[in-house]
């Protein structure tokens, strides 16, 4: 057989069927034309990069030619160690009390989540997920072949037996527990201090691993801050070596996502195993992309997150006051105290996917349709929305037409 008579799809391996394409990479491409207003992205806004920072800090160590060596040359998989200690001084003032040996650098935190997976999940296990999750989660995980529970972190009442006798029905054991505790993807909502709380007793009756994903943890409005579920675990557990809590941070919502900088926190028996899956997938992050955040985090991190707040929570605000303005009865949506999305539920004869069509077509009008935000049990009335991206006026405009479109579907028209 000749290489033009393969059929592709027949040589793939098993896991590939659950590799699918992103719903919302794939409406990324709608950025590109200028009258659509498009809230589908849930990506930070590049006026707020912090470029000069970034531009001096390439300059000042590409003209050391002691520090442009190493910038260049090939480095450890656990990630350059400044930028390590400084993370571990930023988890400290998190209450998180660790070291260099409990932090390895990552491609972004979405590796730190296939690599997770990859060490958790085997093929059969169960992962504990929100309801709706955050679909990249999902993306990192379906290579390993799991099965989906619903995880109900508030006013859930599953027993850690309903759980384990479920898991076990389907041939193997519940692998973890991913959650976005902190102004979720993609509804908005915080988990409770209560329900972080109730959520540790879970996974300590499970026995079983908690995967904090904390990418917008730093993006707080308003409100009063909750303890991450990795500070708790480590109060209750008495140190981070004994937490079962593994904490995926990232610098893309806060300096650039660009340079591909993330971290995974934990005890360092498991760092010390996802440093191994590093050495195989890339051996390590670019040690001059590590070496410039470093340096740009240690000169104004703090500047730079308010910077960022103040940003969005303008642009937050303008649109729960559109959608209250517009959006006809019977559209509920989520009021986030931080982060970059709003969660909409829509009338259950309204379909997001359909809306979505007409809207592009009709409104020039982007979002997310909610279906692709779960695991098992799709719901099809829901949307995502993001703010992140789209002026204040953007905000009005593009809700007021979503809106319309809405109130004409719910008619009937």
């Amino acid at each position: 057989m000749t290489a033009e008579n393969i059929i592709w799809k027949d040589r793939f391996a098993d896991r590939a069927r659950r590799m699918n394409a992103s719903e919302i990479r794939e409406l990324l491409k709608l950025l590109d034309q200028p009258d659509i207003i498009s809230f589908a992205g849930g990506i930070p806004d590049p006026a707020l990069f912090p470029a000069v920072a970034i531009g001096e800090a390439y300059r000042s160590i590409l003209s050391d030619p002691v520090r442009a060596a190493q910038a260049l040359q090939y480095s450890v998989s656990e990630g350059y160690l400044p930028l390590r200690r400084w993370i571990a001084g930023h988890m400290a003032e998190r209450g998180v009390p660790c070291d260099e040996r409990n932090i390895m650098i990552t491609a972004g935190s979405q590796q730190g989540l296939d690599f997770i997976g990859k060490l958790f999940l085997s093929r059969g296990d169960t992962a504990l997920v929100t309801a709706p999750t955050y679909l990249g989660a999902l993306q990192a995980f379906n290579p390993y072949e799991p099965h989906y529970d619903t995880l109900m972190p508030e006013g859930g009442n599953r027993t850690p037996e309903s759980y384990r006798d479920q898991a076990a029905a389907r041939g193997g054991r519940v692998g973890l527990a991913y959650l976005v505790a902190d102004f979720a993807n993609p509804s908005g909502e915080t988990v409770s201090l209560v329900a972080r709380e109730g959520l540790l007793d879970l996974a300590d009756a499970l026995g079983t691993v908690v995967v904090e994903d904390a990418a917008y943890s730093a993006l707080r409005y308003d409100g009063v801050e909750v303890p991450a579920l990795l500070a708790l675990d480590v109060a209750r557990s008495g140190g981070i070596e004994r937490t079962r809590t593994l904490y995926c941070g990232t610098f893309s919502k806060t300096l650039a996502p660009a340079l591909r900088v993330g971290w995974v926190c934990g005890a360092s028996a498991v760092i010390a195993k996802l440093v191994l899956a590093k050495q195989a997938a890339d051996l390590h992050c670019a040690t001059i992309n590590q070496m410039v955040m470093h340096q740009v985090a240690e000169g104004g991190f703090a500047a730079q997150v308010a910077r960022n707040r103040d940003a969005y929570r303008e642009r937050r605000d303008a649109m729960l006051a559109a959608l209250a303005r517009h959006m006809p009865e019977g559209v509920s949506w989520t009021r986030p105290e931080g982060g970059m999305f709003v969660w909409v539920t829509l009338p259950e004869a309204v379909d997001g996917a359909a809306l979505l069509a007409r809207s592009i077509e009709e409104c020039r009008v982007a979002f997310v349709p909610g279906g692709a935000f779960y695991g098992e049990g799709r719901q099809d009335n829901k949307l995502r929305l993001s703010y992140s991206l789209s002026s204040p006026e953007q905000i009005e405009a593009g809700i007021g037409r979503l809106a319309s479109l809405v109130a004409r579907m719910v008619a009937g028209n």
